[in-house]
C-alpha cells in the first residue's frame, strides 16, 4: 500500500473530492485526519473512511482561522504521532462571473479563503513535516487556464496558489518536503451530478445531453471522477513521487493540454 503507516491531513472534507481523497488515502494504508467547517460532513466522511474510528480523526476547522489550522495539525500529532502529508482541498468555489460586473466583496472572500486560508493551513503543517520530510498537495483548478463556466475570482485565487507552490518547492526542498498540485476539470461526484441533473431539468433535456456538452472536448470522452483525482493526490503524497516537486498535473481526460 502506497501510504501504509503514514498520516495524511485533508482539509475541506465534504461530500465530494475531500471525502474521496480521505477514502483513497485510507485505502492505501494511511491514517487520515479530516478538517472542514461542517461537523455533520466530517462525521459522515469519517464513518465512511473507517467505521471503527481507529485510523481516522476529525476536527471542525475553518482554514481562515490560523488557530484552527494549528489545532487540526495538533490533532494529527496527538492521535497518530506524525504528519506525512497535507492535502489542501478546502476552497470557496461558488463565486461565478467575470470582472466587468464583479462583486469585489466576493473576490475578497475568495482570496481570504482560497489563498490566505490555504497558506495558513500549509504553514501550520510545516513544523511536523520537517521532522521526516513529506508532501504537500494542492488542489488547483483548470479554471486557471480555461473553463466552460466563468469563475474569474475562483480562477485568480487558484492561480495565486500556483505561484506560491513554485516558491514553496524551493523553500521546503531542503527539508525533503515536496510540494505539488493536482488540477482537475469537471469531476463526476455529488456536486457535478447535482449540477447536471438540475441543469437538465431546467432545460427540459436528459442528463446525458448535458454530459455530452461537458465532454465534447475531452478526447477520453468521460468526465473524470472524484476518485480519479484522488488517485493522483495519493500518488503525489506517496514515495512513488519522491523526486517530484513544484509540478502540476492535469486530471482532465485531455480536455485542455498545456
Amino acid at each position: 500500500m502506497l501510504l501504509e503507516d503514514r498520516t495524511v491531513i485533508v482539509s475541506g472534507v465534504g461530500p465530494g473530492l475531500g471525502r474521496e481523497i480521505a477514502w483513497a488515502a485510507a485505502r492505501d494504508g494511511a491514517n487520515v485526519v479530516l478538517g472542514a467547517r461542517t461537523e455533520a460532513n466530517l462525521e459522515k466522511a469519517a464513518a465512511e473512511v473507517d467505521a471503527t474510528g481507529a485510523r481516522v480523526a476529525w476536527r471542525a476547522t475553518d482554514i481562515a482561522d490560523g488557530e484552527q489550522c494549528d489545532a487540526l495539525v495538533a490533532l494529527a500529532q496527538e492521535r497518530f504521532g506524525r504528519v506525512d502529508a497535507l492535502v489542501n482541498c478546502a476552497a470557496l468555489d461558488t463565486i461565478f462571473g467575470g470582472v466587468e460586473h464583479a462583486n469585489w466583496d466576493d473576490w475578497h472572500r475568495a482570496m481570504e479563503i482560497n489563498v490566505f486560508g490555504t497558506m495558513r493551513m500549509t504553514q501550520a503543517a510545516i513544523p511536523p513535516l520537517k521532522q521526516r520530510g513529506g508532501s504537500i498537495v494542492f488542489i488547483g483548478s483548470q479554471a486557471m487556464y480555461w473553463c466552460q463556466v466563468p469563475q474569474a475570482a475562483y480562477a485568480a485565487s487558484k492561480a495565486a496558489l500556483q505561484g506560491a507552490v513554485a516558491h514553496l518547492a524551493r523553500e521546503l526542498g531542503e527539508y525533503r518536503i515536496r510540494v505539488n498540485t493536482v488540477i482537475p476539470t469537471w469531476m463526476w461526484g455529488p456536486p457535478v451530478e447535482g449540477y447536471v441533473n438540475s441543469t437538465a431539468q431546467a432545460q427540459g433535456v436528459e442528463p446525458e445531453t448535458i454530459i455530452a456538452g461537458i465532454t465534447a472536448n475531452m478526447p477520453l470522452g468521460e468526465i473524470p471522477s472524484d476518485g480519479d483525482v484522488a488517485d493522483a493526490v495519493v500518488f503525489f503524497a506517496s514515495d512513488r513521487a519522491r523526486m517530484i516537486t513544484g509540478q502540476a498535473l492535469l486530471v482532465n481526460a485531455g480536455e485542455y493540454i498545456r
